[in-house]
């Protein structure tokens, strides 16, 4: 799996642990929204002793932001393994997928539509999200947007951002995609109508608590759609374009 953009020297440790999380997971698998991608996921991510375990290999048939979380997921794991991240047993708890609904919990809010990444990222304080292209490093979350719709009337895509090709206008990414599942893919810029990007860099204060269980306005977005001022306004950001 080439990473053309990963020898940048401009990268951040938790970018380059995020891109070594990418690679521990299984090629394929095929990609899918059904009941049992969901059970595949949950049953992937274990705990014991206060600590994340990530079987990636587990995480088949899989979709979208089940995959991204599994990464994010598993770069935690390697922070805690190495000494570098402290995260308490509640929290470490609160990190496993259960089928949460949308806007519940840390898995709820990552899988809702719209900025679910993003506004976690936001309201815990884990690093910036940002819509800049030319800001963006391999390793960054991203949220694509396909079309103008966000929430009910969204056709959006979670990834991690490898990297763009400015004279090919193309932008690559690793997530699960249909049909074949895990793996890379790269499209033209031509095709998409936004970009949220969020990067991970205070892991620790996943420590904090969540403002609620539930987070309204990502729950409201199963049925009713947003602005592009009202998601600014909830990940954080002065405008979005």
């Amino acid at each position: 799996m080439p990473f053309l953009e990963a020898q940048d020297n401009s990268l951040s440790p938790i970018n380059r642990i995020v891109l070594d999380a990418v690679h521990t997971m299984p090629p394929d698998g095929r990609y899918s929204t059904s009941p049992s991608a969901n059970r595949a996921l949950c049953a992937a991510v274990s705990t014991s002793a206060g600590r994340l375990s990530i079987q990636t290999a587990d995480a088949v048939p899989s979709y979208c932001s089940g995959a991204t979380y599994l990464v994010f997921l598993k770069a935690l794991s390697d922070l805690q393994n190495s000494g570098r991240l402290t995260l308490t047993p509640q929290t470490v708890s609160a990190l496993r997928p259960a089928g949460q609904p949308d806007g519940t919990g840390i898995w709820g809010r990552w899988n809702a539509n719209g900025p679910g990444t993003a506004r976690l990222f936001h309201e815990l304080g884990l690093g910036p999200n940002f819509t800049s292209l030319s800001a963006a490093r391999p390793g960054d979350f991203l949220k694509i947007f396909w079309n103008d719709g966000i929430g009910a009337s969204e056709h959006g895509h979670s990834v991690i951002f490898l990297g763009h090709d400015p004279k090919a206008a193309t932008l690559t990414f690793w997530s699960s995609n249909i049909p074949r599942g895990y793996g890379t893919k790269t499209v033209p810029l031509t095709r998409i109508h936004r970009l949220l990007f969020s990067r991970l860099e205070h892991p620790e204060n996943l420590n904090r608590p969540l403002i609620s269980r539930t987070d309204a306005y990502l729950s409201s977005l199963q049925q009713h759609s947003s602005s592009t001022s009202e998601m600014a306004r909830q990940c954080g950001l002065d405008s979005f374009r």
